[in-house]
């Protein structure tokens, strides 16, 4: 669990689906301790063996199954001192079309995607003790819809609750953004759709988990606090 004893007037973030070291929710982690963050990440087995790609390598932190409507209270119990900054990079991400997607398959992308993203923005909202103007939710978003239809479905549910937490959450001094890096570099990607990506991408490569982990430090810092209520691309100019 990347956790260190709190400090005074120490900034906490929670982020959440940082388990795998090559992907973009533990990228963020590493980023934002280097601002001078205390950490907290959460991470689930579960996921990391239905889905491998890229998880050759894991970070330690508090497993969590947000399908389960009681983990995000249980969560913030577990965190110790006030979380300042919220940063949502979890995500059940099956492939799926239109035809053949099942109705369990769905029910769960939006269990993980919109449901605990929803109850895990209000308990933070409900425990929020920080400067009024400093809290952050930062999302992870996706316009991925063809042939991924769970998926991208439930993302569209996450923006509209990302929307919602901005325009409600302001007399708390917390403001909330949406972020779609687009296709990044997390082990997914095959030779063949790589090079196909780079023949879409103006800078000619595809995204790294660091790419994003900028923006959200941005986001989380004190510089991003005009920001709000925003669904950014920042996906390299990809078409």
């Amino acid at each position: 669990m990347r956790k260190t004893a709190p400090l005074k007037n120490k900034r906490t973030a929670l982020v959440t689906g940082a388990g795998r070291k090559a992907g973009i929710g533990a990228a963020i982690a590493t980023r934002l301790e280097d601002d001078g963050w205390t950490v907290v990440t959460t991470h689930w087995s579960d996921y990391d063996r239905r889905m491998p790609w890229g998880a050759d390598e894991t970070v330690q932190g508090i497993e969590a199954d947000l399908a389960d409507p009681e983990t995000p209270a249980r969560l913030f119990d577990q965190i110790d001192g006030d979380v300042q900054a919220l940063v949502l990079a979890h995500c059940e991400s099956v492939d799926s079309s239109l035809l053949d997607t099942t109705v369990d398959s769905f029910d769960r992308h939006f269990a993980v995607n919109a449901r605990a993203s929803w109850l895990l923005i209000r308990e933070f909202a409900k425990r929020y003790r920080g400067p009024h103007g400093a809290g952050r939710i930062v999302t992870l978003t996706s316009d991925h819809v063809v042939h991924n239809l769970p998926y991208g479905a439930s993302k569209g549910a996450l923006d509209r609750i990302t929307l919602a937490a901005a325009g409600e959450l302001g007399h708390l001094g917390i403001t909330a953004n949406a972020v779609n890096p687009g296709a990044t570099e997390t082990g997914w990607i095959t030779d063949p759709l790589r090079e196909t990506l780079k023949q879409h991408t103006p800078l000619g490569r595809v995204g790294t988990p660091r790419d994003c982990a900028g923006l959200v430090a941005f986001l989380c810092g004190p510089e991003g606090g005009w920001v709000n209520g925003q669904v950014l691309v920042a996906n390299g100019g990809a078409a």
